[in-house]
């Protein structure tokens, strides 16, 4: 196995791979249409932050990815990105995606009645370097994880940025688990995420942090 940057070569590769790679977990698939989802969590940082694109390669073929911003404050906000590929896409156009985003209205306005806070970006100078990854099925346990994760803070850190911070789910134990090993522990308390779903139950963002 072997972690290297991206390349522009990559592109079509990761695409499919972005595909799989969630399988089984609880953000496995979002709201069903795969090219809005990329323009969100994936083809920013290729286009914006390439050197802070990572790739775990086996015997030629990419086998997870992790993508990421040294510095979020000068990264387009998740609420941007989201914003600019529901216009793009004319997601409300398509029935997955529009009834995710109506659940997803009626989730927040129960959530204010209650008083809840909901998912969003995270704000903080001492953790300003963010990411996202994901390793595909038969990838799991080969420890390509771990090489991504620390290529990533190794990057960050020699860039000048202080901590990092991540969200999962807490529904996403395994992953809760796995970052806790690897140094990073939780900030906050978990927040409702609006529209999603996993098996049948609202699921809850958590924020997890770690000084470099």
């Amino acid at each position: 196995m072997e972690i290297r940057r991206y390349a522009d070569s990559d592109r079509a590769e990761l695409h499919a791979l972005a595909q799989i790679a969630g399988q089984g977990s609880p953000t496995a698939s979002l709201w069903g249409h795969p090219e809005s989802e990329a323009a969100i969590y994936l083809d920013p940082y290729l286009d914006l932050e390439p050197e802070s694109v990572f790739v775990s390669v086996t015997d030629g073929k990419l086998t997870g990815y992790l993508v990421g911003a040294v510095d979020s404050a000068k990264f387009p906000s998740e609420e941007e990105r989201m914003t600019d590929a529901i216009r793009r896409f004319r997601l409300f156009r398509h029935r997955g995606p529009l009834r995710f985003f109506a659940r997803a209205m009626a989730d927040t306005l129960v959530t204010k009645l209650r008083r809840h806070d909901t998912a969003g970006d995270f704000t903080d100078p001492r953790y300003p370097a963010h990411l996202h990854m994901n390793v595909a099925p038969a990838a799991r346990g080969t420890g390509a994880a771990d090489a991504l994760i620390r290529h990533f803070l190794d990057h960050a850190r020699t860039a000048g940025a202080p901590g990092c911070h991540l969200q999962t789910l807490t529904e996403n134990t395994r992953a809760v688990h796995f970052f806790t090993r690897l140094g990073f522990t939780p900030e906050g308390h978990p927040v409702d995420v609006p529209g999603l779903r996993y098996e049948g139950h609202r699921v809850h963002q958590l924020t997890m942090v770690q000084a470099l």
